[in-house]
């Protein structure tokens, strides 16, 4: 109803990378942060020693518990995770296959915010394939998760340019904010916004896989 105070909603936030950090900022200033969930530490730096992810080192500034379970397949990550009663998981590159039996515990179901205007660049690297392929404009789409991979139906999107001097980190921090606007907006009309939900058109699907190690390399004698 207009001119209705906004409810607050119980959230599990689930994500990894650096990209992530700004929705979960956003989301927690409004709304309940009940939980989030990160990649397990990894070996990084000279020593190897094990560091927390970028969305873990954040999150231990919260008051929300984080958790990094290797998987979510087992019965006991699961009963972690249903007794945290969330109204809606929050997704943002979290890089750990949700089950459908975890898909289907929160009340509203789970939304990912991905980096491209899909159904173009689903997958691993949309920022980084959208700048090789010449791409003018992009994106973020919030999406209803299903089984597959990054072809649920859409919710909502954001655009932007991608300018001609465009290089993959300036693209990451314009998208990352506009993530965090386009979650925040997503999450505050819950649950009326799922009936927007737009079912993606499978055959203009184009993926974008990691970027491998050979397609960093420099040919220092190609042309400027």
């Amino acid at each position: 109803m207009a001119g209705s105070p906004e409810r607050k909603k119980r959230i599990v936030f689930m994500g990894s990378p650096e990209f992530a950090i700004p929705a979960l900022a956003r989301l927690n200033r409004k709304h309940d942060v009940a939980a989030v969930y990160t990649q397990p530490p990894r070996p990084s730096g000279r020593g190897m020693k094990e560091q927390l992810v970028p969305l873990a080192q954040y999150a231990r500034q919260l008051a929300a518990p984080v958790h990094w379970p290797q998987s979510l397949k087992s019965a006991d990550a699961q009963y972690e995770l249903a007794a945290l009663n969330a109204d809606v998981l929050v997704v943002v590159a979290y890089g750990l296959l949700l089950p459908q039996s975890v898909l289907e515990m929160p009340r509203y179901g789970c939304i990912n915010g991905h980096a491209s205007l899909l159904p173009r660049w689903r997958g691993a690297a949309p920022i980084q394939r959208a700048i090789a392929a010449g791409d003018t404009r992009t994106g973020i789409s919030a999406m209803r998760m299903g089984a597959g991979l990054d072809n649920g139906p859409v919710i909502a999107t954001l655009d932007c340019e991608i300018s001609a001097n465009e290089t993959a980190g300036t693209l990451h921090d314009k998208l990352a904010q506009l993530n965090a606007d386009l979650l925040e907006t997503v999450v505050a009309d819950l649950p009326e916004i799922l009936t927007q939900a737009k079912t993606q058109d499978d055959e203009r699907a184009i993926y974008a896989p990691k970027i491998t190690t050979a397609e960093c390399a420099i040919d220092w004698h190609a042309p400027i």
